[in-house]
């Protein structure tokens, strides 16, 4: 490392900026200077309140308590996300976390269910998922299991507020060196003759210079885009919601340990349980919804008092051409937007920070080095793309929205994918794709996708075996489960919100 230090500028705070200050804080000790820059004056997004399992992985990188952090953020636990009316009205199913039943030899357990569902012997996936058997009970879990050792541990993720999220990485990220600077943005400056950016320009002839920054300005991407004219590659052909609202409302009763998806005419409404309010929301079509529509199917569909006005999002789902181009990486929603409908928008945060102090640059910066960092985060966001497609192409709803859904041309590699389900029931999980068989399979069946058959190996079991091989595995999960504590009492003996 040179004798100067190398100084990485953030530009912009919220959750992106605040979760990768945080991260390179903590990593980047001797020889870098971390900065970011952020302005009071400009709200954040901040509706990102569900997650999935990876974050404790980031949590336990930074060293953090979990039961600190439930407490700084409102947070409660997750174990699933339900999909109500998805398929069609009134049938609902759960993406609950972990394995689903229990793969027999080289035998996936999706093969020994087709097989055991055409011999009508086969319950729902619910009743060989130990997490949606706790989810539906309530009840939340962390450790070993309890009643037997070969019971697989309870995988989980957190529901919290966003912004007391970003306000927790805040003093973290200063504690560890971090320097904020309070700011508007003007714009970029850049090198006349590489176009690299050399400086951000501030209000008041202030100048932050740097030599890698990070462009965490959200859906404007002031950086990659306003500076570095990027380009931005449009999905909504595939992923048609293009607004959402927002509002947060009071908490009464129990908060269940899983987040909420329930179809709507033109779209889908979320609900997430946190300790302290309830967040739901909109995801829209404009096409087939007013705005003034879209209100009125929100509002008339939250049970409790309202904590806030309603807030409007308009985006555009799709990516950026490229996630780091010249000396600047996008990270968050300045890199892309994908619809929260399987809470991935943190995950792609997380992902993307990971990969940056992997691929971390030197002066100068090499070709090979972004041409990488972009083939990962290309095929990573293209992945997560197809399965959320998924979602809304296999449908049997009878609404213009859900039809037109239902009627469009997919990506070669989601028709792959159905292509090998239809078949034989198969499911092949592609390098370090996201959503693993079980996730993939769970949806597929959830919305109804039927495999025409399974694979020989599932024949080999007796039948009257593999009916009691069943039912053992939903005995041993609805027994764990049933130890398992209450969620609100989980919440009140460990890690209560104060006031």
């Amino acid at each position: 490392m040179d004798a100067q230090p190398y100084t990485i500028v953030i530009a912009g705070g919220g959750t992106a900026g605040w979760m990768t200050a945080a991260a390179l804080g903590q990593f980047l000790e001797r020889g870098f200077r971390i900065r970011l820059v952020e302005s009071e004056e400009i709200g954040t997004v901040g509706v990102g309140e569900a997650t999935i399992p990876q974050i404790r992985l980031y949590l336990r990188a930074l060293g953090l308590d979990e039961d600190a952090f439930l407490r700084a953020t409102g947070g409660t636990l997750k174990l699933g996300i339900e999909f109500d009316g998805w398929r069609e009205s009134g049938h609902r199913y759960m993406h609950a976390f972990g394995d689903i039943g229990r793969d027999v030899g080289m035998s996936p357990f999706q093969h020994l269910w087709l097989r055991a569902r055409a011999g009508g012997f086969a319950k729902p996936l619910a009743a060989y998922s130990l997490n949606e058997i706790a989810a539906r009970a309530g009840r939340v879990h962390r450790g070993d299991p309890i009643t037997a050792p070969t019971i697989p541990p309870v995988p989980y993720a957190y529901h919290f507020d966003a912004s007391l999220f970003a306000r927790y990485l805040r003093r973290f990220a200063e504690n560890r060196g971090v320097d904020r600077i309070e700011g508007r943005i003007l714009k970029a400056e850049q090198d006349g003759d590489t176009g690299d950016v050399t400086a951000l320009l501030l209000e008041g002839e202030r100048r932050v210079e740097g030599d890698l920054f990070i462009d965490c300005t959200g859906f404007r991407g002031l950086l990659i885009e306003g500076a570095l004219a990027t380009g931005y590659e449009s999905w909504t052909h595939w992923l048609p919601c293009d607004r959402a609202l927002a509002v947060p409302t009071a908490t009464a009763g129990a908060a269940l340990p899983y987040t909420r998806a329930i179809a709507r005419a033109a779209g889908w409404q979320w609900r997430i349980p946190l300790q302290h309010r309830v967040g739901n929301g909109l995801v829209y079509s404009s096409a087939f919804l007013s705005d003034d529509e879209a209100e009125t199917t929100l509002l008339e569909n939250v049970d409790f008092p309202r904590r806030q006005d309603v807030r409007q999002l308009h985006f555009t789902t799709g990516r950026r051409r490229k996630c780091w181009n010249r000396n600047v990486i996008a990270i968050g929603l300045a890199s892309g937007f994908l619809e929260p409908l399987e809470s991935t928008s943190i995950h792609l945060i997380q992902s993307a920070i990971s990969r940056l102090l992997k691929l971390l640059p030197g002066r100068p910066i090499a070709e090979a080095e972004r041409r990488e960092y972009n083939r990962q985060a290309d095929f990573e966001i293209k992945r997560i793309r197809d399965f959320l497609i998924l979602h809304y192409h296999a449908n049997q709803r009878q609404e213009p929205f859900w039809q037109a859904c239902r009627d469009m041309a997919l990506p070669d590699t989601l028709q792959a994918k159905l292509d090998l389900w239809r078949a034989r029931g198969q499911i092949v999980r592609e390098h370090e794709e996201l959503f693993t068989e079980a996730g993939w399979f769970q949806v597929l069946a959830g919305q109804g996708v039927e495999a025409s058959g399974w694979h020989p190996l599932a024949d080999q079991i007796e039948q009257g075996e593999l009916a009691e091989f069943l039912d053992t595995i939903e005995q041993l999960y609805t027994r764990e489960a049933s130890r398992y504590t209450p969620h609100d009492a989980f919440i009140a003996q460990h890690c209560a919100a104060r006031g």
